[in-house]
Parts: C-alpha cells; structure tokens; sequence
C-alpha cells in the first residue's frame, strides 16, 4: 500500500519534469512533492501517536460479596482506542454471589 501511495504521489511531478518544465510546473511539482511527503510521513507517525496501554506480571486480584476483580486492562465500550498488551497477568478470583473476576484486557460497555 505504501509503495502505490509513493508510485502515486510521484507519478505527476515526474511527468511535468519530463518535458523541460516551466516555473509554474516547477514549482507546482516541488509542492506537490512537499506535500506528499508530508502526508506519508504523518500516515507513519499515527500508529506510534496512539495511546498503547500495557499491564505486565499484575498480582492476583479477589472479589467477594458481589465485588468485581479485574488484572489486566479495563476499557469502556465495544473496542477502545490504541494498541493493549497484557503479559503475564495474575490471578483473578471471584468468590461468592455476583461477583465477578477476569484477567487480560476487558471491554466494559
């Protein structure tokens, strides 16, 4: 994907250039290239610009009486936002009536 996004990005300038290019397709073509450029380079920086959570070798967690225990990472709704990495989480345990216990990334809605 990213080599079409270059092919793409260069294939204008390039034949303006071909044909002994005037001041204005100069200079069109050297925006154009800036401005590619500058959109492939903010494409790879976004990845790295989210928010990455990660949780390794959590403890053990216990829940009773009703009481929720959670190692790991929790997240509100259906999917989060960013990169998580759970590694080695501890134990979780529920003990009793509508408790609740789980390890690695929960999505809580």
């Amino acid at each position: 994907m990213t080599v079409t996004a270059v092919l793409v990005i260069a294939s204008t300038p390039v034949f303006w250039l071909l044909n002994g290019p005037d001041t204005g397709q100069l200079v069109g073509a050297s925006i154009q290239a800036a401005t590619g450029v500058g959109a492939l380079v903010w494409a790879w920086i976004q990845p790295a610009a989210e928010a990455r959570d990660s949780a390794v070798r959590t403890g053990r967690a216990e829940a009773s009486g009703g009481g929720r225990a959670h190692t790991g990472i929790r997240r509100r709704g259906a999917g989060g936002s960013g990169a998580a990495r759970v590694e080695q989480s501890g134990d979780a345990v529920a003990r009793g009536q509508g408790s609740s216990a789980g390890t690695g990334i929960d999505y809580t809605g």
